[in-house]
């Protein structure tokens, strides 16, 4: 599987240096990208493995279907085959191509289930991160940290600085310690929406009425985008996801900061959320 990875790895280099765009980081969609983003978790990480598993299996498939279809073709032709043979059935055959399946299924059902309780739930979770989901912005929640509470809307282009990703950057950006196991808990205040970063492996709907859980342990500093991935109105487009992962001594000091900036803010400006609304229209 190693030449899996190395060639998606020449190809991302290859189509960034194409497209010339100055990222510093690929936790965002770049032009003419064909793979996954780098993994920045060990969920991530799991899923990319199985990704290349997933890959080598269908190509070998793949290409035995296609020589079995070469092989009939030229075998079974009318000019080879001037006199058709009436053989209807073969048992040898018919056991083969309903236990290879079976077996084949197997095998990739086994790491896929392991994948699928591993990330589940958190393990020991060292804080926990509540998001609420409202059209068309969310609610994030730190009842770690005193309940800081704060939502997160879109930079309007008007608003967008040096550094800032139009669509994907955020009035105010989630912020993690890296190496911390965090438990994400999710709900919404009115229809269904789903939170999903890429590079973190996530992709949780957050469905009113019902508190979902998974989590993630971001591996390395730097800033993710991701966006909500269920439909959800005429603005689903437009409900970003920004989160800054920072060193432990980092978050430490945005917290006292951010205590103090939304102290006095428990709801967002309703101008703005007046603006996210005529999106549309």
């Amino acid at each position: 599987m190693g030449i899996f990875k190395w060639l998606a790895a020449m190809t991302a280099g290859f189509l960034a240096a194409l497209g010339g765009g100055g990222l510093a980081l690929a936790a965002q969609p770049t032009p003419w990208q064909m793979g996954f983003q780098p993994a920045a978790s060990p969920v991530m990480e799991r899923v990319d493995g199985f990704h290349d598993f997933l890959l080598v299996v269908i190509t070998v498939i793949s290409i035995f279907v296609l020589i079995l279809m070469i092989y009939v073709f030229v075998k079974f032709n009318a000019r080879a085959n001037p006199t058709p043979t009436r053989t209807t059935h073969n048992t040898l055959i018919e056991v083969l191509w309903t236990v290879i399946p079976i077996i084949i299924l197997v095998v990739i059902a086994v790491p896929s289930f392991k994948l699928m309780y591993y990330s589940d739930r958190a393990v020991d979770a060292e804080m926990t991160l509540k998001v609420a989901a409202n059209q068309f912005f969310w609610t994030y929640e730190y009842p770690d940290h005193d309940d800081l509470t704060f939502d997160a809307i879109m930079l309007e282009e008007e608003e967008l600085k040096d550094g800032d990703v139009r669509l994907l950057s955020t009035d105010n950006a989630v912020v993690v310690p890296v190496d911390t196991t965090i438990r994400l808990l999710l709900t919404a205040n009115d229809v269904i929406h789903a939170w999903a970063v890429p590079a973190f492996g996530v992709k949780m709907d957050a469905v009113p009425g019902r508190l979902n859980e998974t989590w993630f342990r971001v591996t390395k500093e730097g800033t993710y985008y991701g966006q909500c991935s269920e439909l959800c109105g005429a603005n689903h487009g437009f409900m970003p996801i920004m989160v800054k992962a920072v060193s432990k001594e980092e978050f430490a000091a945005w917290l006292v900061q951010a205590k103090k900036e939304f102290a006095a803010d428990k709801h967002p400006d309703p101008t703005r959320i007046a603006s996210v609304g005529l999106r549309a229209e």
